[in-house]
């Protein structure tokens, strides 16, 4: 006989699943030895090999069903698995759960998807992990994605006023804008506030050293200040495309041209590995962390 207490140690153990352990204990009488060799030999307890490596490689994925749309990033360890048919039908099964299923958080997505995870990470032979996903759904417009340099980049953005062939023209622009010039933020409006007086104190410093005279230097910071918005805020940036437009007046044109108001709500840019170097240890104690829930 065995108890729950000792399927939770087998699956600590070899990391393989709840009804996997439960099998072996089963088979095995409930000796927990013989049960952890029982799964090594059904080629089970792989992922528990894995679980000491670091996953610094991977993709970003995007999925959209109807008004809704999901971007994931998944990480394993090498370039070389993340280009496979195999692991990209894994984080595209994770970005149709996503966006056809409710998922409170990241925490939820990782134990949701812990047994496929763990079948992947034995099938694959490489650690996988689930790093992170974004999900919108369009009330009053609708949603595009777009991947960039076979999921090295992902765009996800939302676009109000109309679901119209002319709305996901303007939509698919944007995404293409959102991913080649890095917005951080949609407008001013959306810079903290700590944010934008730390940027301040860096442009007064920078304007002081330059020898500017006091008097002057404030003027500057605010000129300066202006600059800071066109290069990191999505309507004022200026069109790839076309610089002579900014984002904003690219949508005025759309919202003219249709006699429709058309307006940016929200984006999101994954970039994989985006502030994690990768194999340093933030990096690895982010995804060990992770793969530890």
């Amino acid at each position: 006989m065995f108890t729950s207490k000792d399927v939770m140690e087998l699956r600590k153990k070899t990391g393989a699943g709840v009804a996997d352990c439960q099998k072996a204990l089963k088979e095995t009488d409930g000796n927990m030895d013989k049960a952890v060799d029982f799964l090594r030999e059904k080629g089970m307890a792989t992922a528990a090999k894995k679980a000491s490596r670091i996953a610094a490689e991977g993709i970003v994925a995007a999925k959209i069903v109807g008004n809704t749309g999901v971007l994931v990033e998944v990480n394993c360890e090498t370039d070389f698995v993340a280009k496979g048919d195999q692991y990209k039908a894994f984080v595209d099964g994770v970005a149709e759960y996503v966006a056809t299923n409710e998922v409170a958080d990241i925490d939820a997505l990782v134990a949701a998807k812990s047994e496929d995870t763990i079948a992947a990470t034995a099938k694959i032979g490489e650690k996988i992990a689930i790093r992170r996903f974004v999900k919108y759904t369009a009330q009053a417009g609708i949603v595009e994605s777009y991947i960039h340099m076979g999921g090295k980049v992902g765009v996800l953005v939302e676009v109000e006023g109309c679901t119209c062939d002319s709305a996901k023209e303007l939509a698919h622009d944007v995404a293409l804008q959102i991913a080649a010039a890095k917005p951080l933020y949609l407008n001013a409006a959306e810079v903290p506030a700590e944010v934008l007086e730390h940027e301040k104190e860096i442009l007064k410093a920078q304007a002081l050293n330059e020898g500017k005279p006091a008097a002057i230097v404030d003027r500057m910071v605010e000129g300066r200040v202006k600059k800071y918005y066109d290069e990191f805020c999505l309507l004022n940036q200026a069109f790839v495309k076309d610089p002579s437009l900014t984002i904003e007046k690219l949508v005025k044109s759309y919202s003219d041209k249709m006699g429709k108001t058309l307006s940016i709500k929200r984006f999101t840019r994954f970039e994989m590995g985006e502030g994690l170097e990768k194999r340093n240890d933030d990096f690895a104690a982010e995804v060990e962390a992770q793969m530890k829930k």
